[in-house]
């Protein structure tokens, strides 16, 4: 029998070619995506800008994570819905002038429809932003995160 131990700390590599003031192209592993800027900011709105990228870093990863978190805690996620909206002062993106955080607030809804007890459910909601990375260094920089959960139980059959 062979046993593989996952490595703790991994080098994550990824490539960007710049076909614009506006647009890389970022590659990483075997996947190619676009960043932009909209119209209006002299892009051509080929994909999400790198703040819009951010945004989406932090909905993918309590996902991701909050699955792992909600499997660690014997809850069941039948499905997660999560909007965001954040706060932006792009005094700094728009080289006004340097700011400290510029993401201050994020407003976070979380809908779950999940099956678990109540003690087990509580329990992921408050170790998701222990764990997830995205959220810990946003955090860690200034960022306040407020989480809105709306968790159901599925529909009986």
């Amino acid at each position: 029998m062979v046993t593989v131990t996952p490595k703790n700390v991994v080098t994550m590599k990824m490539r960007g070619e710049g076909r614009s003031h506006s647009r890389m192209d970022i590659k990483v592993r075997d996947i190619e995506t676009i960043v932009d800027e909209p119209i209006e900011r002299g892009g051509t709105n080929l994909g999400p800008s790198p703040t819009e990228h951010l945004l989406a870093a932090l909905i993918s990863c309590t996902n991701v994570v909050g699955h792992r978190v909600a499997e660690k805690n014997g809850v069941k996620i039948k499905d997660m819905i999560v909007d965001a909206e954040a706060l932006f002062d792009r005094r700094g993106a728009a080289v006004i002038e340097p700011v400290d955080i510029p993401f201050p607030e994020i407003k976070m809804t979380i809908t779950v429809t999940a099956e678990g007890d109540e003690a087990a459910i509580a329990s992921m909601q408050a170790e998701l932003g222990e764990y997830c990375p995205i959220e810990k260094t946003l955090t860690n920089s200034g960022t306040k995160i407020e989480k809105i959960w709306k968790v159901t139980a599925p529909a009986a059959a």
